[in-house]
């Protein structure tokens, strides 16, 4: 797993949310919790739209640096997903 099986997950999604749940559990050590994948989703849509400092709300029980939202680029860092950046999921 790595950057190429994001890629190609990027790629062939059919649905985002369902590729983004095997980003999060396959592709990170320990596997991120499912609860993050509606934040990675916006954060996707932001970054791909030009606001990376979009702040996104995070779930219950997650903060970044003690706060509950995150800006998108983060997330997008923070978790590998990059290559859904550049694609159109609508």
């Amino acid at each position: 797993m790595g950057r190429n099986t994001a890629q190609d997950l990027a790629e062939n999604v059919i649905d985002i949310r369902q590729s983004i749940a095997i980003q999060l559990t396959s592709n990170h050590y320990p596997p991120v919790p499912l609860s993050m994948v509606e934040p990675c989703v916006e954060a996707i849509y932001a970054v791909s739209e030009g606001l990376t400092h979009k702040q996104i709300n995070l779930p219950k029980g997650v903060s970044w640096r003690g706060y509950p939202t995150a800006p998108a680029y983060t997330i997008v860092e923070s978790h590998h997903l990059e290559p859904w950046c550049t694609y159109d999921h609508e």
